[in-house]
């Protein structure tokens, strides 16, 4: 009898601890797909609150511009507006800042800009683009208001764009239109910039088509203009000046002496012919700006910049300063008068 209570003692303390063992095994499980269910509820806030994030992140735009004149402002303001415009228009934040000139300047913006981090940089002009482009490979650069990104270097992954590619054969063509005995052309242009360079030698290429001699001055600041130009001046029949950023941000100097002189001045672009220059049929930077802005919304879409060709503006406009006309005392030919936009 002892034996058999023993053994049933036995058996009943495993049963008891057999189910124990089940009881905890089922609560283990339970607990297990608990903290599966949480886990991966977890997971999906956390994916949800990190997308919100990445949706409402700001979106630094970091501008930098090699000097400040009207050509420039105007591509800025274009590209800015389009932004402002676009899905992005509440992430968008804008940094500009001007090199007042100096390259040394316009390589430690685009170094500050790369160190902050932005997400975006608009390099308007050709000096700053290529101080953006040296400053970092990865960032996305849009570059506007260059002559030629190809010969300046600026060519890679993250880098595209519009180009401000001078309609010169147009603008002798007017020149010649207007001053019709004009043979000895001047042209002051900035030593230091790339664009400048390239747009003198296109002008000296096309003068015998159009029967002018080219005589240049170079200068490597603005305090030089002025001394440029009296020594040039007596010697020429006019002088052009093409889309030289340290050249536009003097015009009003250039366009004082040269009618004090009787010379005309065909320029670049409007901004110049604003500032005193007497005529351009030349491109709209406002619009190369707002072109610019719309290739920057494809770069923000995911598009990646070297996907996109680096584009210019076909249409042209001619304008003249009815003011610098009268103070040189010259006519406008009747079928210009017709198509042209007049400024004062």
């Amino acid at each position: 009898m002892i034996f058999v209570k023993q053994k049933f003692g036995n058996f009943v303390e495993l049963c008891s601890t057999f189910l124990l063992f089940y009881k905890i095994r089922e609560e283990s499980s339970m607990v297990e797909k608990f903290m599966k269910k949480a886990g991966l509820l977890l997971l999906v806030v956390l994916t949800l609150v990190a997308c919100g994030k990445k949706e409402d992140s700001k979106i630094k735009i970091g501008i930098t511009q090699i000097v400040e004149h009207p050509a420039l402002d105007a591509a800025r303001k274009g590209f800015m507006e389009v932004l402002q415009a676009s899905e992005f228009a509440s992430r968008v934040e804008f940094e500009e800042k001007s090199a007042q000139g100096d390259m040394a300047v316009a390589q430690t913006i685009a170094e500050g800009f790369v160190n902050d981090k932005k997400d975006m940089i608009l390099a308007i002009a050709t000096p700053t683009a290529q101080a953006s482009f040296n400053a970092t490979k990865e960032i996305p650069i849009l570059i506007t208001a260059v002559t030629d990104p190809k010969a300046a270097g600026l060519v890679g992954e993250n880098i595209t764009g519009t180009s401000d590619a001078t309609p010169i054969e147009k603008q002798f063509a007017l020149l010649k239109q207007l001053l019709p005995n004009a043979k000895k052309i001047g042209i002051v242009y900035n030593l230091g910039e790339q664009n400048s360079e390239i747009q003198v030698a296109s002008a000296k290429a096309l003068a015998s088509k159009f029967g002018f001699t080219i005589e240049t001055v170079g200068v490597s600041n603005v305090n030089e203009i002025a001394q440029a130009l009296d020594a040039l001046l007596p010697k020429v029949d006019a002088l052009y000046e093409p889309t030289d950023n340290l050249v536009a941000s003097a015009m009003p100097l250039i366009a004082e002496k040269s009618i004090a002189n009787k010379k005309a001045v065909i320029t670049g672009e409007k901004g110049m012919v604003e500032a005193g220059g007497l005529a351009t049929e030349g491109i709209d930077y406002y619009e190369l700006g707002k072109q610019t802005g719309e290739m920057a919304i494809k770069v923000l879409k995911g598009e990646k910049p070297n996907t996109l060709a680096i584009k210019t503006l076909e249409k042209t406009e001619l304008v003249i300063n009815m003011k610098t006309l009268n103070a040189l005392g010259l006519t406008l030919p009747a079928d210009l008068d017709k198509k042209a936009t007049k400024v004062e």
